[in-house]
């Protein structure tokens, strides 16, 4: 298999992980975290594993324009996720510290 349609190939596999598995879930834990719960281990471990498996990405489609453009908006809802979610847990600890 030539190099171009190795990497068309792992780009196709990418996409669909993502539309199918990766963006939806990433949705759900968006509304979590607006509604002002916690992220669960199992979350925090969900984005730890796409951020290490970003870190795999063949360096050539980390170069396609549109990669890029799809990863940088991965990325963006995956930093909100982390900055509400911490977001919630100052303000559980705040409340609890507030009760004694």
């Amino acid at each position: 298999m030539s190099e171009v349609s190795k990497e068309t190939g792992t780009l196709v596999v990418l996409a669909k992980r993502m539309v199918e598995e990766r963006l939806p879930k990433a949705l759900a834990l968006k509304e979590k975290v607006d509604r002002g719960e916690a992220l669960a281990d199992t979350d925090i471990a969900f984005l730890e594993q796409v951020l290490a498996d970003a870190r795999n990405i063949p360096q050539g489609l980390k170069q396609d324009p549109k990669f890029q453009d799809i990863a940088g908006r991965m990325l963006q809802l995956y930093k909100e996720i982390m900055a509400k979610a911490m977001e919630n847990e100052t303000a559980k600890k705040d409340a609890g510290g507030r009760k004694s």
